[in-house]
């Protein structure tokens, strides 16, 4: 791992961060249905908080990172999952895999 592969990761997190709120307080809230059952909505929110907490460390310097990173890396993958599930998300399903995939080589 070098510092790309860390900015690249910094810069995939915040994305998540930003695309996982923004989509669960707009396009969720307002389409209704499965996009506002309570677990959906908790998993998405917990999804922002694990991407923002990561960043942070990552730019901190911490070696806490990779504890934090192999978490996200979980939790981006079954926000993706369930993102796809719900149906009409395709932006968050592929924002959340491609942080997850970033995320598993931080903490590798």
């Amino acid at each position: 791992m070098n510092d790309h592969d860390m900015q690249a990761c910094i810069d995939a997190c915040l994305k998540c961060y930003r695309t996982c709120l923004s989509t669960a307080m707009h396009h969720c809230l307002e389409a209704g249905g499965r996009h506002t059952e309570p677990q959906h909505v908790r998993l998405m929110i917990a999804c922002a908080e694990m991407c923002r907490a990561s960043a942070h460390l990552m730019l901190t310097g911490s070696d806490a990172h990779r504890h934090s990173c192999a978490a996200c890396a979980k939790i981006c993958a079954d926000c993706a999952d369930d993102c796809e599930r719900v149906g009409d998300m395709a932006e968050c399903v592929a924002v959340c895999r491609a942080c997850a995939e970033s995320c598993r080589t931080m903490a590798g």
